[in-house]
């Protein structure tokens, strides 16, 4: 039996509760989907486990061990046949735009790049923000998830040349008729709610909109329901779903599945189907069961999200 059956199998299990969970997130509206590496960088096999849940929203990072940003035209050509054939559409490409040192400012922590086989700096910001405009025209998206640069220790002092820098990046996008999604993450200069929520205001530009991560919010000590929502209600188009929980023997967060963490998600996707939120949003794991397998791990976190659903 080759590993894509064993998926198959495993993913087969259950098929009537995981499709009738799906129903009812697409019956309240939401538009939800996985980031596929989370899963596994076999973007065919990702596919398959999408379908059996009846999802059919994927953001795209990683595509068969390549940074989307670096990948091949022919994987591109595949990835884009595979997410056909499952009628699955691309939410928006979740390129590392930005998630490099501000130049001058260096990283509150030693230098660091995003891990998912991206390795960019400052100097190749318009070219890859140029490669992730047609990388969106391609995959049938208009959306384009960016950072805002590795948290410095002063994230005020460096504020205004984030914001200017992001200003100026928007009206390129704007050009060519993306919107660029910035994602609030603790480990950049716009890790909270209330962050997100100043910049974008700010910046008030149709191009720049948010991406909404509440557990990413919990790292920098933000509550983020009702708190941080608060901040950006009606501020962002995509979201990120995770969620964390205090490892008893070190004090701090660990990453948690969805449901058995310090979230108040159930206040949240209340808030978010009385507020008629229309954006996208994906599952992003990032927690790891004791076995670290990726799939089952995921599993359980989407199966936590739907049951709050």
């Amino acid at each position: 039996m080759t590993r894509r059956d064993v998926l198959k199998t495993s993913i087969a299990a259950g098929a009537a509760l995981k499709l009738r969970a799906a129903k009812i997130a697409q019956t309240r509206g939401f538009k939800l989907g996985i980031i596929t590496d989370e899963l596994t960088t076999q973007l065919d096999e990702a596919a398959d486990f999408l379908a059996s849940y009846g999802l059919h929203w994927a953001e795209l990072r990683e595509i068969w061990s390549h940074n989307l940003m670096n990948a091949p035209q022919e994987d591109l050509d595949r990835a884009k046949k595979v997410l056909e054939a499952h009628k699955i559409q691309v939410s928006d490409i979740a390129s590392p735009i930005f998630k490099w040192n501000l130049p001058q400012m260096p990283a509150h922590r030693n230098e660091k790049r995003d891990e998912f086989k991206a390795s960019f700096v400052e100097s190749d910001a318009d070219t890859v923000l140029e490669k992730s405009f047609r990388l969106a025209r391609f995959f049938g998206t208009h959306k384009v998830r960016i950072f805002s640069y590795w948290r410095v220790q002063d994230p005020e002092k460096a504020y205004p040349m984030v914001r200017d820098r992001l200003a100026k990046a928007a009206q390129v996008a704007a050009k060519n008729d993306i919107v660029l999604v910035l994602e609030n993450e603790h480990s950049c200069n716009i890790g909270t709610g209330k962050e997100l929520s100043r910049l974008l205001k700010d910046v008030n530009s149709p191009a720049l909109r948010g991406v909404w991560d509440p557990g990413n919010a919990t790292m920098l000590g933000e509550t983020p329901f009702p708190d941080g929502y608060n901040a950006v209600r009606g501020l962002f188009s995509h979201m990120h779903i995770k969620d964390t929980r205090k490892n008893p023997a070190t004090g701090k967060l660990d990453w948690a599945p969805v449901g058995g963490g310090i979230i108040d998600f159930k206040g949240q996707f209340e808030a978010l189907h009385r507020d008629k939120y229309e954006g996208t949003m994906s599952l992003e794991t990032h927690y790891r069961r004791p076995d670290g397998n990726k799939i089952e791990s995921t599993r359980e976190s989407l199966e936590g999200l739907l049951k709050v659903l």
